[in-house]
């Protein structure tokens, strides 16, 4: 049986963002200096978008509420792909300068909560939270917390107790 060369597109299309679902940053890694529209055809329309420094950008990809990954395409002044990267991991969180970076610095990193914030009166703190995994796979939840003028006082990683560690279980 012979395929026509529209059904033949159509199937590495399907291939191509199977792989990309898959393993969105080895996928990726490989479109390293290829355009935005390149980008945008392997994994979609991004879920925000945030004008960086230099003329450089970023899109964002959150898989939030429920799920565990942020990812950040940047693209550099005339739109090619510098780096894709998972966004909620220790060592991006690490970087958050509390008594520095405003909201507008946290969702640039690590794009708009999904979840419904939530305001503690007593602390006068507003908390935007967003779910991740830590070593081991071990789920957990990424706070960070604002004060009124909505600059970023602390971070915090907090092991989700009910969520267990998906390896040990048959």
């Amino acid at each position: 049986m012979q395929m026509r060369p529209g059904r033949w597109i159509s199937a590495v299309a399907l291939v191509l963002s199977a792989c990309a679902a898959l393993s969105p940053i080895q996928t990726a890694q490989k479109m390293i200096g290829q355009p935005e529209s390149t980008v945008r055809e392997t994994f979609g329309a991004p879920t925000e978008t945030y004008q960086l420094a230099n003329g450089t950008h970023r899109w964002i990809y959150s898989k939030q509420p429920m799920g565990h990954e942020v990812y950040a395409a940047d693209f550099d002044a005339s739109g090619k792909l510098t780096n894709f990267r998972q966004m909620l991991t220790e060592k991006e969180i690490y970087e958050a300068r509390p008594g520095v970076w405003t909201k507008h610095d946290v969702a640039e990193r690590f794009g708009m909560p999904r979840e419904p914030t939530q305001y503690y009166p007593l602390m006068k703190r507003e908390a935007w939270s967003y779910r991740m995994y830590v070593t081991g796979y071990q789920q957990a939840h990424f706070n960070a917390l604002f004060d009124d003028n909505g600059v970023l006082d602390r971070t915090m990683i907090v092991v989700d107790p009910l969520g267990g560690d998906h390896h040990s279980r048959k």
